[in-house]
C-alpha cells in the first residue's frame, strides 16, 4: 500500500508561490504559465491563505503594464470563469474578494475590447456581465476595502461605455471606449451601456451630494473624477456640479475631535488638489472661474477653522481658569526703566576703568573689552546709543563728571602719584601752580596756597587727547634696510581652469539659473510684451526670468566663440568628446523645462525662437562667423511637440503663426502627422492657417499642402480643396494630368 503524499507546510508553500512571483515579475512570459497552475487554489475548498494569494497574483498580473495586449487577452480569456468563482461565492473572505475585483477592474476593458471583435464567443461576455451585477450588488453593504474597489470597478465600466474625446494617449490600445463599438452589434447596444454608466456614475456621485462623513470613500471617489472629466464628455458637467456642491467642512460644525480633524482635513484637501489639478489643465474653460472660486473659499474655511482652534485662549476664558491669568497675560504699557545710580569712589587711587566704571559688578568690570573685536564693538556702541533713553544718559555723564570732581578736589592733600590712571600731566597740574614755575621762583610749602581751578569736562579731556601728537608704531620707527621690513604684497597667480572644471561650473550655473523658476508665480494679468528691445527683468515674476534665461541663453556668449574656438575644437579632438559652452547648456535646459509641460509653456517656446532668430541677425550683420541657431532649435522643439502631439492641441498652430521665420524643412515636419488619420485636420488646418494669416509664408506652405497631396492619400480631399482655392494653376494642371493617356502626375503638376 502506498503511503499518502505528505503536504507542506503552509509557510514553506507560500515561499514557494512568492519565488514563482518574483520571477513571474522579471519576465512578464511566465505570468500564463503561472496562473495555470495556480487556478486550482481559487477554488472554495482551498485553504483562504492560498486563495488571497492566488487573487492577488491575478490581480497583479491583469494589471502588469508589461504585458502585451494580445497576451493580456488570452490571460483574461483564460481565468474569467475562476474570477467568476472568486466573486459570485457566498461568505467569500473579505481579502479575496477585494482582490478579485480589482481583477475584475483590469479585466473589464479587455473583454470589451475583445468582444467588439469577436462576437462568435458569447460566453466570455455573459460572465462578465454576471461578474459586474455580483460587484454591484455588493457595492453598498460591504466593507470599505471592498467598497474602495467598488468604485474602481465603477470608475473602469464608465471609462469603457461612455465616449472618449481623444485627448489622452492610448494606453497599449486599451483606450476602450463606447465609439468603437459598430452600428448593430449582436451583443452590445451603445444607448443602453452609455444609459447604464451614467446612472452608475450618478450612484458613485451619491457620496459627495449627500455629504457622506466616510473620508475614505469620498477621497476615493474623488480620486477617480479627474480622468472622467478629462477623456469623457458626457461626464465631465455632472462632476464638476457634484464637485462644487460638495462642503467637505460640513463636519466642522460638530464638536471636533482629533478624529473629526484628520478626517475633514483629509476630504478638504482632496478635494482642492482635484479643482487646482482641473484648473490648471484648462484655464480658459468656461467653468474655471467657478472652480477657482470654490478653492479659495475652501481655503479661507479651512484656515478659519483650524487655525482658529490653533490659537492661543483668550482672557476671560484664562480668567475664568484661574491660573492663565498671571501666565499668559499681556502688559499693555512698558514698565518704566529703574534710575541709574552711580556710586561715588571710595577715597585712595584709581583707575580710569574704575571711574568711568557704571555698574557694581565684579565679574563685569574685570572683563576685558579688548578681545571683542572692533568691528563688533563700534556695532554694539552705535546701536546702545541709538536706543538709549537721554534722561538715562545724563545720568552717567553727570555721575561720571561728579567722579572726576571728586579725585580733582581730592588731589593736593595727595601725592602725585597716587593719580596713575589721570596721568602724569593732569596729577602735576593739580599739585604745582604753573605762573610761579613759570617764574622760576620757588615757594616756601608753609606759604603755598593752592589754586583752585574749575574742572574740565569730558569733552576737554577727550579734545586734549585728540590735538596729542600720534605715538609712532614700532614700524615706523624701523629702518627700511631692517631685515624684519615688511616687503610689497603680491597675491598668488590664479589656478588653471582645465577644460573639465570650466564645464561643470558651466552645468552648475545653468542649473542655478533655473531655480527661482519654481519659487516664481504666473503674473494675474499678463501685460503685451514691448518686443525684442524690452528690459528683461522688470519685474519680479516668471515671464521676466524666464525673458532673462533666453537671453542668457542667446546672447551671453555672441562674439566670445571665436577667440575660443580654435582651442576648444582642439581640446574636444584631443580629449575625444564634445565641449558644450555656457549658452548651449542653458538651451539643453530650457528646451527640456519646455517640454516638461509645452501645451502650457507654448509662450516660453516662442519667445525663445524669437531671440533664437535675432541673435542670428546680429550674427550675420556683424560677420561673426559663429553657427546660428534658430534653424536647430526650432526643429528640436518641433520635433519634441510631435512626440506628444493629439488632435485637440491647437497650439501647434499658434507655435507656426508666432514664430518668425518658417523654412521648408519646418514645415516638413507637419507632413509626419498626415500618417495618422486622427491629426491629418490638424496638420492641414495649420498650414491653412499660415497661407490665410501670414503672406510672407503662403507660397511655401502651399508647396507642403502639394507635397502631402501628393504622398499622403488619406490626406487628398483636404488638400485638393485648399489647392483649387488658394493655388489657381492647380486645377488646370490636374486635369491635364488625369487626361494624360501616360506620364507621371507628379512631373505634369511641377511643370
Amino acid at each position: 500500500m502506498a503511503s499518502p503524499v505528505k503536504t507542506p507546510p503552509m509557510s514553506e508553500q507560500i515561499q514557494q508561490l512568492n519565488a514563482a512571483r518574483k520571477m513571474a515579475l522579471e519576465n512578464p512570459g511566465f505570468f500564463k504559465q503561472i496562473i495555470q497552475g495556480i487556478l486550482p487554489l481559487t477554488a472554495p475548498s482551498a485553504p483562504v491563505e492560498l486563495r488571497r494569494w492566488a487573487a492577488d497574483f491575478i490581480a497583479e498580473a491583469l494589471a502588469c503594464p508589461a504585458l502585451r495586449t494580445q497576451d493580456k487577452e488570452n490571460l483574461t480569456l483564460a481565468i474569467i470563469d475562476a474570477l467568476r468563482s472568486l466573486v459570485e461565492t457566498p461568505d467569500q473572505d473579505p481579502l479575496v474578494l477585494k482582490a478579485g475585483i480589482m481583477a475584475a477592474a483590469s479585466a473589464y476593458p479587455v473583454i470589451v475590447r475583445w468582444i467588439i471583435l469577436n462576437t462568435y464567443h458569447p460566453p466570455a461576455w455573459e460572465a462578465m456581465s454576471a461578474i459586474k451585477s455580483k460587484i454591484l450588488s455588493v457595492w453598498e453593504g460591504a466593507l470599505t476595502p471592498v467598497k474602495l474597489c467598488c468604485i474602481k470597478f465603477v470608475q473602469r465600466v464608465i471609462l469603457a461605455q461612455t465616449a472618449s474625446n481623444g485627448t489622452e494617449p492610448k494606453h497599449s490600445g486599451l483606450d476602450v471606449n463606447l465609439t468603437m463599438i459598430p452600428h448593430g452589434h449582436k451583443f452590445l447596444d451603445p444607448r443602453l451601456l452609455e444609459a447604464e454608466a451614467i446612472g452608475l456614475l450618478d450612484r458613485m456621485l451619491g457620496g459627495l451630494q449627500d455629504n457622506s462623513s466616510d473620508a475614505l470613500i469620498v477621497d476615493a471617489t474623488l480620486n477617480t473624477l479627474s480622468i472622467l472629466i478629462r477623456t469623457r464628455p458626457a461626464t465631465s458637467s455632472r462632476i464638476t456640479n457634484a464637485v462644487l456642491n460638495f462642503n467637505p467642512l460640513r463636519l466642522a460644525n460638530s464638536p471636533m475631535t482629533p478624529k473629526m480633524k484628520v478626517l475633514v482635513k483629509s476630504m478638504t484637501k482632496t478635494t482642492q488638489m482635484l479643482l487646482k489639478h482641473l484648473f490648471m489643465r484648462d484655464s480658459h474653460n468656461p467653468i474655471a472661474p467657478r472652480l477657482s472660486q470654490h478653492y479659495d473659499r475652501l481655503q479661507r474655511s479651512r484656515l478659519e477653522i483650524f487655525d482658529e482652534a490653533n490659537r492661543k485662549r483668550a482672557l476671560p476664558e484664562q480668567a475664568a481658569a484661574g491660573y492663565g491669568d498671571v501666565k499668559r497675560q499681556k502688559t499693555e504699557a512698558v514698565a518704566p526703566q529703574p534710575l541709574l545710580r552711580i556710586q561715588p569712589l571710595a577715597p585712595g587711587p584709581h583707575t580710569l576703568a574704575e571711574v568711568f566704571s557704571l555698574t557694581n559688578n565684579t565679574g563685569l568690570q574685570g572683563f576685558d573689552v579688548t578681545l571683542v573685536p572692533t568691528p563688533l564693538t563700534a556695532r554694539i556702541n552705535v546701536r546702545t546709543l541709538a536706543s538709549l533713553d537721554q534722561g538715562q544718559l545724563d545720568l552717567a555723564i553727570n555721575g561720571v563728571r561728579d567722579r572726576l570732581i571728586g579725585l580733582y578736589a581730592a588731589a593736593p592733600a595727595a601725592a602725585p602719584a597716587s593719580l596713575p590712571g589721570l596721568g602724569t600731566a593732569m596729577a602735576q597740574q593739580a599739585s604745582v601752580n604753573a605762573e610761579t614755575v613759570a617764574s622760576g621762583v620757588e615757594e616756601d610749602d608753609d606759604a603755598y596756597e593752592p589754586d583752585f581751578y574749575a574742572a574740565e569736562d569730558t569733552e576737554q579731556i577727550l579734545n586734549k587727547l585728540d590735538n596729542a601728537p600720534p605715538e609712532e608704531s614700532p614700524e615706523q620707527n624701523a629702518k627700511p634696510d631692517s631685515a624684519l621690513a615688511l616687503g610689497p604684497f603680491k597675491l598668488p597667480p590664479p589656478p588653471v581652469l582645465s577644460p573639465d572644471t570650466a564645464v561643470k561650473v558651466s552645468q552648475i550655473t545653468a542649473m542655478r539659473i533655473f531655480g527661482p523658476l519654481s519659487g516664481l508665480e504666473d503674473p494675474l494679468v499678463r501685460k503685451p510684451k514691448a518686443g525684442l528691445n524690452r528690459l528683461a527683468a522688470n519685474s519680479q515674476d516668471r515671464d521676466s526670468w524666464l525673458t532673462l534665461i533666453t537671453r542668457l541663453a542667446t546672447r551671453s556668449t555672441i562674439g566670445l566663440e571665436d577667440g575660443i574656438k580654435s582651442e576648444a575644437d582642439a581640446t574636444s579632438s584631443a580629449l575625444g568628446r564634445p565641449q558644450m559652452s555656457l549658452g548651449n547648456l542653458i538651451r539643453e535646459m530650457l528646451f527640456n523645462y519646455v517640454l516638461e509641460d509645452w501645451r502650457r509653456r507654448i509662450e516660453v517656446a516662442v519667445a525663445w525662437c524669437c531671440e533664437e532668430w535675432y541673435n542670428d541677425r546680429l550674427t550675420e550683420n556683424e560677420r561673426l562667423g559663429t553657427p546660428l541657431n534658430y534653424e536647430r532649435c526650432a526643429l528640436r522643439l518641433m520635433d519634441g511637440f510631435l512626440s506628444y502631439i493629439t488632435a485637440q492641441d491647437k497650439v501647434l498652430t499658434r507655435f507656426l503663426s508666432e514664430i518668425p521665420q518658417l523654412s521648408r524643412e519646418l514645415l516638413g515636419r507637419l507632413k509626419g502627422l498626415c500618417s495618422d488619420p486622427t491629426t491629418v485636420q490638424l496638420a492641414m488646418t495649420s498650414l491653412l492657417y499660415l497661407v490665410m494669416m501670414k503672406p510672407p509664408a503662403r507660397e511655401l506652405a502651399l508647396d507642403t499642402v502639394y507635397e502631402i497631396w501628393v504622398e499622403y492619400e488619406d490626406a487628398r480631399p483636404l488638400a485638393e480643396k485648399y489647392l483649387h482655392r488658394w493655388r489657381p494653376g492647380f486645377a488646370e494642371a490636374h486635369a491635364a494630368a488625369d487626361g494624360a493617356p501616360s506620364g507621371n502626375g507628379t512631373q505634369a503638376m511641377t511643370a
